[in-house]
């Protein structure tokens, strides 16, 4: 290379380091931060594996890579501290703080607002009839929040016309469709997977994912902790019994000649596991509802000493009415007939439909009092119920 060709590539090296310094520093001066992956820290979570998070100097990234069952895409979320600002492409959506009102499709959600002093900020919900929570009736009766509608999804122009700081649904895949619609709108809408976790403490640890939407990352992790703590105290609880001191339960209800009962890895089933209890279809492999013959269920469950999730029948007398083959099993004929109703808001939703994802330790407690009473003598039911 020449000396004059050095001088020329030296010069133009120079000038172009020159811009490249020049367009960084009026980047800064704007305030606009350009974030490597390198200045994200993923933070470990313990029991969900449904969503991740990362945490950069004023902003938050949650993949949720199981949003629905069968999801086959991960959604990935943004979330900027008050104030802040960045590169938004590749984003399903931006979440920016705080939060002034939002809507919530799931009444497994509302708990999460009651747990992080968040209720106030509930503007819509479908179907308000649904929620147990004494916290967000008050702000319903009060004519603070709107129903959405009394379908399975809320109504997207209803949600339009709110315009909240974000929405947050619960899908099985089939709502996806209202998703452009709501980003074309400016909502953020961002899908809660919790149902797929199959860990109670899984779920329950969707409150995180919450939280960092609240701005309550640190209220979130406190609150998750505290139950984590109940549950795995109520755990150690049975951890000595022997299998011979675990008593037969069943679980389940027929519908048109079909008995569906939890699968042996799901959610229920490791609840009654935990809780000391020896589960007819501990065999049958699944995550999600089983669907039986009755003529397998009464050979495996015939002589099962408990009877759990019995549906919502107020008795004994009218459930064996409804339907006279439930009367040949011994736990029907003894009484040891349990169901999720002892709790019912004001309007008639069930609290355990939307306390329970996020309060597993009451859940497990409710198993052990009724399996094992003397292993929890100053403790009453919750969520279930003795049919009498």
């Amino acid at each position: 290379m020449s000396s004059k060709s050095k001088n020329h590539f030296f010069c133009s090296f120079s000038i172009a380091c020159q811009i490249l310094f020049c367009a960084a520093f009026l980047l800064s001066a704007c305030g606009i931060k350009v974030e490597t992956a390198s200045e994200k820290k993923p933070i470990a979570l313990e029991y969900a594996r449904g969503f991740e998070i990362f945490k950069g100097n004023d902003f938050w990234e949650i993949h949720v890579t199981q949003g629905y069952t069968g999801a086959d895409r991960t959604f990935k979320y943004l979330v900027l501290e008050e104030n802040a600002s960045a590169d938004q492409s590749g984003f399903d959506a931006v979440v920016q703080l705080p939060i002034a009102k939002v809507v919530l499709t799931s009444t497994t959600h509302i708990p999460h607002l009651d747990l992080l002093d968040a209720a106030g900020l509930l503007a819509g919900f479908p179907n308000t009839d649904l929620v147990s929570s004494p916290t967000a009736r008050k702000l319903i009766d009060a004519g603070q929040v709107s129903d959405l509608g009394s379908g399975p999804s809320a109504n997207p122009e209803m949600v339009i016309d709110l315009q909240p700081d974000w929405m947050m649904i619960s899908t099985l895949g089939e709502d996806l469709r209202y998703l452009e619609l709501f980003a074309q709108a400016g909502i953020p809408a961002l899908i809660n997977g919790e149902y797929v976790e199959q860990n109670p403490l899984g779920r329950a640890e969707w409150i995180k994912f919450t939280g960092i939407l609240l701005g309550k990352y640190e209220e979130s992790v406190a609150a998750f902790e505290e139950i984590k703590s109940a549950y795995q105290a109520a755990e150690k609880l049975t951890a000595s019994l022997s299998e011979e001191q675990k008593p037969k339960v069943l679980s389940g209800v027929m519908y048109q000649d079909i008995w569906y009962a939890p699968g042996a890895e799901s959610w229920g089933a490791q609840i009654l596991e935990n809780a000391g209890g020896a589960y007819i279809f501990a065999d049958q492999a699944g995550t999600g509802s089983l669907q039986l013959n009755y003529e397998f269920v009464l050979d495996k469950g015939l002589e099962a000493n408990f009877w759990v999730g019995s549906a919502d029948f107020p008795d004994l007398e009218t459930m064996g009415s409804s339907e006279p083959r439930y009367q040949a099993f011994q736990a029907w004929k003894t009484g040891q007939v349990y169901t999720y109703t002892a709790k019912k808001g004001a309007t008639g939703g069930l609290e355990y439909f939307e306390l329970g994802y996020v309060r597993p330790d009451l859940l497990l407690k409710d198993m052990i009092k009724i399996l094992h009473p003397d292993l929890l003598p100053d403790y009453d039911l919750y969520f279930y119920q003795k049919l009498e």
